[in-house]
Formats: C-alpha cells, structure tokens, sequence
C-alpha cells in the first residue's frame, strides 16, 4: 500500500479555523474521495505538539493499492479542480504544503 500525505505547515487564520475545517468537509472531501483508486482518505487536524515542532494544523492522507494507482490518481481530472478549490482554503491558512509518499508496512 502506498500512502500520500499533505502537510500543511502553518497556521490557520485566527478565528477561521472552523470555516476552514467546513471548507475541507464539504468542498475538498468529496473531491479527494473521488480521486481513482483511492482507497482511504483520512484528514487529521492537530490540537497539541512538542514544543518547538513546527506547526501542521492539517494532514491530508491518502492510501492507494500501488504506485500505479497514485500514479493514474495525480494524473486524474478531479486532482486538478481539486488543486483549484485548494486556493479558496488557502485563503484561511497562512504557510505551505508539501507532500510525502510512503510504502506502508502492513503487520
């Protein structure tokens, strides 16, 4: 299984943060969901960190069956309008994202 991660390293605009988690439930998810062969999306939002870790309000993780699958899924129509409705959530956050792939180790 392959494993997709978004961080976003930042903050949330003060007094945003719930019209930012709205925006992900019912704008990006059903987007993220609809990527092909997806088969979990799990979105992780922080409460508390060591101190001195830098700062991830949000984690987007998505699992696929292989590479193959990432591959066809970043290539996909609904990725890119995904990308584009990204921007008005990005209007609530002040920081970056970047991306994280991982074989994950499955016990």
């Amino acid at each position: 299984m392959i494993v997709r991660q978004a961080f976003f390293e930042g903050t949330v605009h003060s007094g945003k943060e719930d019209r930012f988690r709205t925006y992900v439930a019912e704008k990006l998810m059903p987007m993220w969901l609809a990527f092909p062969g997806v088969k979990e999306v799990r979105v992780l939002y922080n409460f508390e960190r060591d101190d001195g870790a830098p700062s991830y309000p949000m984690v987007l993780s998505t699992v696929y069956e292989s590479r193959e699958a990432l591959g066809a899924a970043l290539q996909s129509p609904v990725r890119y309008e995904s990308r584009e409705m990204t921007k008005g959530l990005m209007e609530m956050f002040e920081g970056h994202i970047h991306h994280h792939v991982f074989d994950l180790a499955l016990s």
